[in-house]
């Protein structure tokens, strides 16, 4: 029991912590959202790190890898309690420190440390054999088994690979992996990340992503594993070029700005990968679930997994572009882990003439995916890359509410580098945003941002750009992206505004 000393003291102290909490939250964020027993609040009151980016990163000639040091780990997510292996190969063989970090907000840091570990002795391991369908899949052995404690809370953490240099005037080398910790918990907001997509695209070693097939960039030919290290993303070359995201995927440059600015506000938000949804359990518990950046590739159960929470008052937010594209179906590594393998399927479309196209072109698919527009409001096009504005057209709506955008506003380089449009035919929905995206070499494009209420006063908001949450922060160790001539600007009150609005609305609704 607290002596009456101990108990004033405290109470004077939880006082002050909700003062700052309070003062904390911008005007574009009016909404209570500091409930002391939300996690994500009580995790950024502890201190941030000011020392958790990359600062010395080589790539070999590939451009892609990093053979100095560089690694993976053994399942996209894990939960508090589980354990989770990295797997780090050094050439030459040095010593490394390990470092775990979890991102956030952490009054503007954006990541906290929560473990250091090492020195641990570093080998070479051997850079896989291709096998069928180019398939590169690591079998390296386990440099540390991770035991995550009970109190890390989800979220997306960066494990920061350091070597230990043998000589004085040896430079030291690093690197990330990354992985997310799930959990199961009720939560207002289930922030999605889009590491199928980072998967689909990584080329590491050098040139094996399921776009580099000799028989085509469009096919069902390649096969990509999650066993292998995040090299520096080949899109970035075009989109954003950062060597400093190596071994993170998309996150940095993509994700991140929307976890940093969720937290800063308090909402009460939980983490899980495309993997983590294939089936509806996690996102049931939840009151919104939101797809980030570029979300690509879906495995067919993730997409009837999102149909059932959308029939069933979950609202959705598609803060992304290039969403539902193709079909990824997920079988098991070499050593029975589920979901550590995919390819191109097929697309998704239904059999729109645009997607009997596709298929036509790149095909023969062994699979077809529906018609994606039926569940975010708005599909995939073609050519579905460019840049462009985002444009008002319904200002009275009410996700412009406090915004002051009027008809024909636009938000500077907010589309790109790929998009939505086309609406489809659903009762009620409306088109709230909609232009023009440039295309380089390639006729202009049309894209849409859409709006429709689900069966249960649910919200389904489709924004229509990978870059969309480039307007809410630019949080440490972020780059901005741009693509064909056009980039966004960075933080943008209005876009903060309409995205708070759809929040509230959406938490509203279950």
């Amino acid at each position: 029991m607290l002596s009456n000393s101990c108990w004033y003291r405290s109470m004077l102290l939880c006082s002050l912590v909700g003062v700052v909490i309070v003062a904390a939250y911008s005007d574009v964020h009016s909404q209570d959202v500091s409930n002391a027993s939300n996690p994500v609040v009580l995790e950024n009151q502890l201190p941030g790190s000011t020392d958790w980016q990359l600062t010395r990163v080589r790539v070999d000639g590939s451009r892609y890898r990093s053979p100095w040091i560089e690694g993976y780990c053994s399942k996209q997510s894990v939960k508090a309690g589980e354990s989770i292996d990295i797997k780090v190969s050094t050439n030459p063989a040095r010593p490394f420190r390990l470092e775990i970090f979890r991102t956030g907000y952490y009054g503007g840091a954006g990541a906290r440390k929560v473990a250091s570990i090492g020195p641990l002795p570093g080998k070479t391991q051997a850079t896989p054999t291709p096998g069928e369908k180019d398939l590169h899949e690591c079998r390296w052995e386990t440099s540390y088994s991770l035991s995550i404690p009970n109190d890390w809370i989800s979220g997306v953490y960066l494990g920061r690979l350091t070597t230990i240099p043998e000589a004085e005037q040896e430079p030291y080398w690093q690197s990330y992996v990354i992985f997310v910790v799930t959990d199961d918990r009720k939560c207002d907001v289930l922030f999605q990340c889009s590491d199928n997509t980072w998967q689909a695209y990584n080329q590491w070693p050098s040139h094996y992503s399921v776009y580099t097939h000799p028989k085509g960039n469009q096919g069902p030919w390649a096969d990509v594993s999650f066993d292998r290290p995040y090299g520096r993303e080949a899109q970035f070359d075009s989109v954003v070029n950062d060597p400093l995201t190596v071994g993170a995927g998309e996150y940095l440059p993509l994700e991140f700005p929307l976890a940093y600015w969720l937290e800063q506000h308090g909402y009460d938000v939980s983490y899980c990968c495309n993997s983590d949804m294939v089936t509806p359990d996690r996102g049931l518990k939840s009151r919104v679930m939101i797809s980030v950046g570029h979300d690509e590739y879906w495995d067919i159960r993730q997409f009837r997994s999102v149909e059932r929470l959308r029939d069933e008052g979950v609202s959705l937010m598609f803060l992304s572009g290039n969403s539902v594209c193709w079909v990824a179906p997920y079988r098991d590594s070499f050593d029975g882990r589920a979901n550590r393998i995919f390819f191109r399927g097929g697309p998704y479309g239904g059999d729109r003439p645009v997607v009997q196209a596709r298929a036509k072109d790149h095909g023969p698919f062994p699979e077809r995916g529906p018609d994606e527009g039926l569940l975010m409001g708005a599909r995939n096009v073609e050519p579905v890359n460019g840049g462009g504005d985002w444009i008002c057209v319904q200002p009275e709506h009410w996700i412009f509410e406090g915004t002051g955008m009027k008809r024909g506003e636009s938000i500077p380089g907010l589309i790109g580098w790929e998009y939505h449009g086309d609406p489809a035919d659903i009762p009620g929905l409306q088109v709230v945003g909609a232009g023009t995206a440039w295309v380089s070499g390639e006729k202009p494009q049309q894209w849409t941002a859409t709006v429709y209420e689900g069966p249960k006063g649910n919200v389904v908001f489709n924004a229509s750009s990978i870059f969309w949450v480039q307007g809410l922060s630019d949080p440490p160790g972020h780059t901005l992206p741009w693509s064909h001539w056009s980039r966004p600007h960075g933080p943008d009150p209005r876009v903060q505004r309409i995205t708070k609005n759809v929040l509230t609305r959406a938490l509203q609704g279950r």
